[in-house]
């Protein structure tokens, strides 16, 4: 493994009710227990193959954000990660103390994105966030799981959505954002629970919550391209899913399955999804897994490919060029999970320019409730002077 420096101190560690508080109920034969079920009955030929595949080369540093950002320290490496989780477990046949599996929780959920950079610069293939993702499992079916991002997934359990807005909020969210853009385009409308429409657009929860204006935004592009479209007003609307993130593949079928099934009851074609990409990874890849499905029941479309279509359809066209510079964020589960890198540069080439970045958000700021303290003061990208 390669690294510019040697690893750091061990870092203190504020503490999280969500790690604590599971662990004071833990010794090593209930972690034994859960550790080999999972084993058991959730895993097989794919964790043995990467697993017994991995020749610990340490390719996969160069392409970890983590790593990148603590100057090659090599606990921050993808291999690092995965030996001081999954393969520990194997190692000792999920015999570990509570303490141990208090380090692979916080590695797990706090050092790792599940972005599968890595992968791409891994000469086998191995997928490690899968890896880690197997370890989370473990952690949330044992009840050590950092407080904020649980109750973010108790939020979804509560309301099939992961901000606790209410149905008559939903509501009046999408007639408060007709109303709105009707003062700039007096025939729009923003069409609930339409009958057959070709279109059943999908949004995460944090949209009707805190960024409103983009429920506008698509409703202008949809009514501007002629398109026969729905949204709908039962719960199942909110395409976002932070209980995969956490491990809980219980709440995450119930969430995939009810999206499906709402679309299912309005009987249209397809559903388009917004921007959000660990929701339509959740829809794609994880949650449909999960259920059992070969595929989707009804057919999802990425806001990129949607955009892509209505533009070289000629269904929506530029009025002008933007001339500042933009920063396109490079999203993980896009592009690496649905081979969509080459469209956003073809389709924004005619007027926008790109400065490609890639980027570890998404569950690590919504499981970071506690900060780590590091001895090692991380390096920071450059700030491009691109407007994001």
């Amino acid at each position: 493994m390669t690294g510019t420096t040697p690893p750091t101190a061990p870092r203190k560690i504020q503490p999280d009710p969500g790690l604590d508080d599971a662990l004071a109920r833990l010794d090593e034969s209930k972690i034994q227990k859960v550790v080999q079920r999972v084993l058991a009955n959730e895993t097989g030929a794919r964790l043995k193959a990467y697993v017994e595949t991995c020749v610990r080369c340490g390719l996969c540093s160069d392409g970890c954000h983590y790593y990148l950002s603590h100057d090659g320290d090599p606990q921050y490496s993808p291999v690092g990660k995965v030996k001081q989780t999954i393969w520990e477990l194997l190692k000792h046949k999920g015999r570990v103390s509570p303490e141990a599996l208090r380090r692979m929780a916080l590695v797990a959920y706090t050092e790792c994105n599940l972005c599968r950079r890595c992968a791409m610069y891994c000469p086998m293939g191995i997928d490690t966030a899968y890896m880690i993702q197997v370890t989370r499992r473990i952690c949330h079916l044992l009840g050590v799981t950092p407080r904020y991002i649980q109750d973010t997934a108790h939020s979804h359990a509560a309301t099939m959505n992961q901000m606790w807005v209410k149905e008559d909020e939903w509501i009046d969210s999408l007639l408060w954002q007709e109303d709105e853009a009707r003062e700039e385009i007096p025939h729009l409308r923003i069409p609930l629970d339409k009958d057959g429409a070709d279109i059943m657009y999908s949004v995460i929860a944090p949209e009707p919550k805190f960024q409103t204006q983009l429920i506008y935004l698509a409703a202008v592009i949809l009514n501007e391209s002629g398109l026969n479209w729905t949204m709908p007003s039962a719960p199942g609307w909110d395409n976002s899913d932070m209980a995969m993130f956490t491990g809980d593949f219980e709440i995450m079928g119930r969430l995939k399955r009810k999206h499906f099934e709402l679309a299912q009851r309005l009987k249209v074609k397809r559903i388009v999804m917004g921007e959000c990409g660990h929701a339509f990874r959740s829809v794609y890849d994880v949650g449909n897994r999960w259920l059992g499905w070969r595929s989707e029941p009804v057919p999802v479309v990425h806001a990129i490919e949607f955009y892509w279509e209505l533009l070289t359809t000629g269904r929506l066209k530029v009025a002008r060029k933007y001339e500042k510079k933009v920063t396109f964020h490079d999203p993980c589960n896009i592009v690496r999970g649905r081979g969509l890198h080459e469209r956003p540069a073809k389709w924004s080439g005619p007027f926008v320019r790109i400065s490609w970045r890639c980027i570890p958000t998404g569950n690590i700021t919504i499981a970071a409730a506690r900060e780590a303290e590091s001895s090692t003061p991380a390096r920071r990208t450059k700030p491009s002077g691109w407007k994001a």
